[in-house]
């Protein structure tokens, strides 16, 4: 009687945490902003193929099925990929239940495992976002199971549920890769799992699943190993390097301490069990730790940290039986703090869905730049080319971009300049194959274009040079349209091109810095401000202070300032080297705390931009 009341009550918080975690996210997955990852797969799906430069075809195509549903939003294209996650912690609730069935407990484990799926932060969020992770989720655990089954009994219907796995994580990504070579190995270690390998039915599952990767193989040969070059070979470094220490310190932070010990925990206890037992550990873990290692040797500089989630996912089964043998005491510290994680990871996401709280932290390192602003810079797209000729083309200077613009505006067909964020994130050769990668102003015909710059994503060291580049490719820059977002921490600049490609020297966008007062610093109600400014081409009239976008002060320009032109070597800006300016500034009543400040920075050919603001604290 105890053992039902235990799973009936195990039962209950489960689908009351269910429905829960699926009406929360599903809030959030309709006001968080589009990642630009998601618009490109968006843009993938507007292109139908078999495979792309950067993935299977899975992800596209369920971006595309998911705007065809539901429209051109973004809570429509993620509904797929929500609907994938919905089923993750019920498959977790399967294997559980079937793996301890011969234990009086095992139905409550089964429904506590699912419960652990959904409060541990990477797979309770999973689906917030149309990204790959979602199916490769539901395909480790499909092969998981599959596997379990297969330990038991060879059959049929084992076999398939192990293709059908395979299938889905090969349309899904490269790293599905490490699922499938951990569990290989496992069922090599095990006698029992040595004996599934010599049945007929699972090679052919096997070879069912390898099918899967002929597109995306067929993709690489025909474009030069491109993807495989840039998956496995150009985006690391593989050279070791201590910024392993941080994966791993991340993961604990990610997974929840204590969860994370509970796994560890798990594994060691499943390694000395039965032959399930010991598979579960033996995949979740080997996947887990395979991904730390590469952590010391792989790429530390796009997001990595959901890279181990299959390999927790395997483990997860094995938890709630470890935890019963925790001190009371630990195992509710464990769920707290799981649940804990959950909470602020989705607070996480609703404070990149509120543009006031990023607005505020627009100075700190954490500020989410690939969600920000893009229904701004859209906006001001749509008023800029309705004031241009009908025929304006939009030309964007990289991938996000046109990506993210051309979800905003439902056109997959933006222009796209050749960048180093196309190469850094294998995009390239797939904006090469849509002939949308364009060199020279010439391949864009003789119409008007509404260029689009997005400064924020070049190093501000390499900024001029990337300024002169546009100028090469398209003609000398008309004065910019300067569309700021959150203090100008995410920046886009807007030139109106004529028809025909306009002759004379480079004009460049403004370039500017202020030396003092530093960023975050402490003054009073007057204050000195002193730095430099320059413009290619024609030069700088006016430097103003702002302050909170209002003026200020008009500083004096024209000061000696040689070590900017020693610095910028390539600057054709007529004044070098008197491009100082200072200006004493005096903020009248505005009330103590962080105020934002500013430069406008008005040019010889009468433009005017706004430069970046940088917090200032004003105090009494």
């Amino acid at each position: 009687m105890r053992n039902e009341t235990g799973d009936a009550h195990a039962r209950r918080c489960f689908l009351a945490l269910w429905l829960g975690v699926v009406v929360l996210k599903l809030l959030l997955a309709a006001r968080l902003p589009l990642f630009v990852d998601e618009a490109f797969y968006w843009q993938e799906g507007r292109h139908l193929a078999a495979a792309y430069s950067d993935l299977p075809g899975l992800t596209a195509w369920l971006t595309r099925i998911g705007v065809a549903l539901g429209g051109n939003h973004a809570l429509a294209l993620r509904a797929p990929f929500l609907l994938l996650a919905a089923l993750v912690p019920w498959l977790v609730v399967s294997i559980t239940r079937r793996a301890f069935a011969h234990d009086p407990a095992g139905n409550r484990w089964g429904w506590q495992a699912g419960a652990l799926a959904l409060l541990l932060p990477l797979s309770g969020t999973l689906g917030l976002m149309a990204l790959p992770d979602a199916s490769m989720a539901l395909a480790t655990l499909l092969c998981v199971d599959a596997g379990a089954r297969l330990l038991r009994k060879v059959d049929a219907a084992a076999a398939l549920e192990l293709a059908v796995g395979l299938a889905i994580g090969a349309l899904s990504h490269y790293r599905f890769i490490a699922v499938i070579g951990v569990g290989f190995l496992a069922l090599l270690v095990l006698p029992a799992g040595r004996a599934v390998l010599r049945d007929v039915r699972v090679w052919v599952a096997l070879a069912l699943g390898a099918v899967a990767w002929v597109p995306l193989l067929v993709w690489n040969l025909d474009n030069a190993d491109a993807g495989l070059r840039f998956q496995l070979i150009e985006r690391h470094p593989w050279a070791f390097h201590l910024d392993g220490l941080w994966f791993i310190a991340i993961q604990a932070l990610l997974v929840t301490p204590l969860l994370l010990l509970a796994m560890g925990h798990a594994a060691w206890r499943g390694l000395r069990a039965g032959d399930i037992a010991r598979y579960f550990a033996l995949l979740g873990a080997g996947v887990v730790l395979g991904f730390f290692g590469l952590g010391f040797f792989a790429d530390v500089e796009r997001v990595s940290f959901h890279w181990p989630l299959p390999g927790y996912l395997a483990l997860l089964s094995l938890v709630p039986a470890t935890l019963a043998q925790w001190p009371r005491a630990w195992r509710r510290a464990a769920w707290a703090m799981a649940a804990a994680g959950l909470v602020l990871m989705c607070g996480y996401y609703a404070a990149v869905s509120s543009p006031q709280l990023r607005a505020r932290f627009a100075a700190d390192k954490w500020y989410p730049s690939n969600f920000a602003g893009w229904n701004v810079l859209a906006d001001a797209v749509r008023e800029r080319r309705a004031r241009m000729p009908a025929d304006t083309r939009i030309v964007a200077d990289n991938f996000k971009i046109g990506a993210e613009l051309g979800f905003a505006l439902d056109d997959p067909e933006i222009a796209v300049l050749p960048h180093a964020l196309n190469r850094k994130h294998g995009r390239a050769p797939q904006l090469t194959l849509w002939k949308l990668r364009v060199e020279h102003r010439a391949q864009l015909g003789r119409q008007p274009l509404l260029l689009v710059v997005g400064p924020s994503e070049v190093e501000y060291r390499n900024l001029l040079a990337h300024y002169h580049e546009l100028c090469e490719r398209i003609g000398p820059l008309p004065t910019p349209q300067a569309v700021n977002i959150d203090h100008g921490r995410q920046r886009f600049l807007l030139f109106a091109l004529p028809a025909e490609r306009a002759a004379g020297a480079c004009t460049t966008p403004a370039m500017a810095w202020i030396d003092t007062p530093p960023p975050r610093a402490r003054r009073g109600r007057a204050f000195d401000v002193q730095g430099w400014a320059f413009k290619d081409g024609v030069g700088i009239e006016r430097v103003e202070v702002t302050i909170d976008g209002r003026v200020a002060a008009v500083a004096d320009y024209g000061l000696a300032s040689p070590g900017t032109a020693a610095y910028w070597k390539i600057s054709t800006d007529p004044h070098h080297p008197y491009v100082g300016f200072s200006a004493h500034v005096r903020v009248g009543d505005v009330p103590p705390g962080v105020h934002w400040l500013g430069l406008r920075l008005v040019g010889r050919d009468g433009s005017v931009e706004p430069w970046p603001e940088q917090p200032v604290r004003i105090v009494d």
